[in-house]
């Protein structure tokens, strides 16, 4: 499990249902590659999910990153801990 925190005037980089100035939202990413990349290396999915999170201007760890790229990988579910400030 991953965690991030959040001020409450960005969570519009994080979530789906978000219509922000910072193009897709990284959920909205996520879910794309877990839909298209399930049994992929983690190898290949990881520098998509850290370019999708840069993108967003989220700042994820290494280690958040290879865990999301391990649950698409596998098709495990991936459950991330968002504390809003």
């Amino acid at each position: 499990m991953g965690e991030i925190a959040l001020g409450r005037e960005n969570l519009d980089r994080l979530l789906a249902d978000s219509t922000g100035a910072y193009g897709v939202p990284y959920q909205q990413a996520f879910n794309r590659l877990a839909g298209s990349h399930r049994g992929r290396p983690v190898a290949e999915i990881l520098p998509l999910l850290r370019r999708a999170a840069e993108e967003a201007l989220l700042e994820f760890t290494h280690a958040d990153l290879a865990e999301q790229a391990e649950a698409i990988s596998t098709g495990e579910r991936y459950v991330l801990r968002v504390t809003v400030t």
